[in-house]
């Protein structure tokens, strides 16, 4: 037995670490904070539903969330929106590396005059255009109620508090000043154009079914899962399509629940994350929910302007393919999805994040390749409710990492390669407690709805709560390692979203980091020897109509774009990504590496118009930065 255990991990075992970290350099870089913000009480732990006292530290698990994007409009993705959970504050500054044009006093935003108390928290931040005017709005999702928009002011000429004017996502009356809305306790939102349409469209996912989380004087009305594999009493998933907007001093957009979008069994899980892309070349993005305990679901996009329509596809079983490994069909614990070309052929992969813990609950993260000979061919699949995607994390060195959360991709050194960053670490204490949660994984799945039948999770306890950020690259054989260690990455403290963008404008990718209970980390991208890259920032027209004024960029970002580029090294695919995964949102530029390549670049953008028609084109372009304006042709404008 001792010599096949031995045997069995030197199969799965990864070499070459040192290696494949040499080229890679990151400078960790102080993040501004709003002033006295360090001197105030920091929390380690939140109230909850008297129900939920004795698992209080998990509950307390989920919340950090961090995004990079262009703040303030001048053509840099330099401004950060970060959810701290030692504060429960929503904090608006600037990266490390921002020029002073770019700087601002850091401040926290502030819901009111909408109705917000102490059985609220924030949970994530998406920075997004939400009314087309060319200003970079923020929306914010909570435990407790329904999602703020915070809208950026037209007459606003720098970053601060009052620069915003909150809207509710979902439409409430407050006659009395208090929150009468449903108490959504929300983890994860997806923004793209989901019908074609020209405006961004919203999918809400919640994790806890409508009920008192985080009141410690509450009702009695929580819940637990009801299944460790297959859980379908989750909070459910919402599409929202955009309806009308104005811009201006006091600016604001109205958006409908689109009532039986996603199939009504594929919309009660519990939700982590979401993300999507346009998987078969229609201009519509196809969209994959990650689930915890249970099935994830891909779903094929069917709509059309004005409606949105999804049906799910799932994948083939063999009889060599663990029911696991199904697209679809999987019982893991899915808590961070991203889409990306991995191998390099010109088609979206999809990466899933699981508990991959060693000896603890060992399954494994999702690496499906996508196996599809066309986009003809993958739009009939998925129409016909198939899924071409096979599982092979295992081949690619990215099945086993921890207890993981959201992932995000990128070509750090621009090798033409991608690179896989991964959030790790569960609840932080001093005392294992593996031995008590293994044993409620054995529990009959009719007791664990109720938090009376769970195991104590409390302040001290540890669950997987020293385990580190991972930072994985391929090593010389072409199978990814991960170089954490190696990098210095390692820092032991939990961790959830991740936040990829090029604060400089100089080709080099950033990261930033989210840490549940501690605070957020950024790393500046000083890698020595970085190959040539092309950096597109594609805009749609601004109903403003006038760039540059006050907070307005360019233009609006082009929600839904597809990017394809050719060069003698093959083909790469990529898009501008409006917002998705478990708490981290990349800008919305869009990168690629080129390595030492320094001829012109063969780039098709697919896109819709500001009035919904959809164009496709091919331009030839240098390497560098481009800022590109898509009306019914590409033009390139200034940044």
């Amino acid at each position: 037995m001792a010599s096949l255990f031995v045997g069995a991990r030197a199969a799965v075992a990864v070499g070459g670490g040192a290696q494949a970290a040499a080229a890679f350099k990151f400078e960790q870089m102080p993040i501004a904070l709003p002033p006295g913000y360090n001197e105030q009480h920091m929390n380690t732990v939140r109230q909850v539903n008297p129900a939920f006292e004795k698992i209080d530290a998990w509950i307390s698990s989920v919340g950090a969330s961090i995004a990079v994007n262009d703040l303030t409009g001048h053509g840099l993705a330099d401004g950060m929106c970060i959810v701290d959970t030692r504060t429960n504050e929503v904090i608006v500054t600037y990266t490390p590396t921002a020029p002073a044009a770019d700087r601002f006093t850091p401040f926290v935003l502030d819901p009111a005059p909408l109705p917000y108390d102490s059985t609220m928290a924030p949970t994530g931040c998406t920075p997004g255009d939400y009314n087309g005017d060319g200003r970079m709005d923020l929306l914010v999702t909570y435990w407790g109620r329904t999602p703020i928009l915070f809208m950026a002011n037209s007459d606003s000429k720098t970053l601060s508090a009052a620069s915003y004017t909150p809207r509710e996502l979902v439409p409430n009356e407050s006659p009395d000043g208090k929150y009468h809305g449903p108490r959504w306790n929300t983890d994860a939102v997806y923004v793209g154009d989901l019908d074609g349409s020209g405006h961004p469209s919203i999918i809400v996912g919640n994790y806890f079914p409508i009920s008192d989380v985080l009141d410690p004087n509450g009702e009695a009305n929580v819940q637990m899962l009801n299944s460790l594999s297959s859980a379908k009493n989750g909070g459910g998933d919402y599409v929202f399509q955009w309806y009308g907007a104005t811009s201006g001093a006091d600016p604001n957009v109205q958006y409908i629940q689109e009532e039986g979008a996603i199939p009504y069994a594929d919309t009660t899980g519990w939700t982590l994350a979401i993300a999507g892309a346009d998987l078969t070349g229609d201009g519509l993005p196809d969209v994959y929910i990650a689930n915890d305990f249970g099935h994830g679901h891909l779903l094929y996009n069917r709509s059309t302007p004005g409606h949105i329509e999804f049906t799910e596809a799932t994948g083939d079983r063999t009889p060599t393919t663990p029911k696991s490994f199904v697209l679809g069909n999987g019982s893991f614990k899915g808590m961070g999805v991203d889409f990306v070309d991995l191998n390099g052929d010109g088609k979206f992969d999809i990466i899933v994040s699981n508990i991959t813990v060693a000896w603890g609950l060992e399954e494994s993260n999702f690496v499906f390749i996508n196996k599809s000979s066309s986009n003809a061919n993958m739009a009939s699949d998925l129409a016909s409710g198939l899924a071409p995607f096979t599982q092979e994390a295992q081949q690619y060195g990215l099945a086993w990492n921890g207890w993981n959360w959201d992932v995000k991709t990128g070509d750090f050194l621009n090798s033409g390669t991608q690179e896989v960053v991964q959030t790790d670490g569960f609840v932080q204490g001093s005392v294992d407690r593996w031995n008590w949660l293994q044993e409620m994984a054995m529990t009959n799945d009719d007791l664990l709805s109720n938090p009376a039948m769970w195991p104590n999770v409390q302040p001290g306890d540890d669950l997987a709560g020293h385990e580190y950020l991972g930072f994985f690259a391929k090593n010389s054989s072409g199978t990814y390692v991960n170089v954490s260690t190696e990098l210095g990455l390692n820092a032991e403290i939990p961790t959830r979203g991740i936040a990829t963008s090029d604060t400089t404008g100089d080709g080099a990718l950033d990261f930033a980091v989210a840490r549940q209970w501690g605070p957020p980390a950024f790393y500046a991208n000083e890698s020595p020897d970085l190959g040539n890259y092309l950096d597109l920032n594609l805009y749609r027209p601004s109903t403003d109509g006038q760039s540059n004024q006050g907070l307005e960029g360019p233009g609006a970002p082009a929600y839904g774009a597809t990017v394809t580029i050719t060069t003698p090294s093959g083909t790469q695919v990529s898009q501008l990504d409006g917002g998705g995964g478990h708490g981290g949102y990349r800008s919305f530029g869009v990168h690629f590496g080129l390595g030492s390549y320094t001829g012109q670049v063969s780039v098709q953008i697919q896109w819709h118009d500001v009035n919904g028609a959809l164009h496709t084109e091919t331009t030839k372009l240098a390497p560098g930065t481009h800022s590109l304006m898509l009306t019914d042709a590409i033009q390139e404008v200034s940044r």
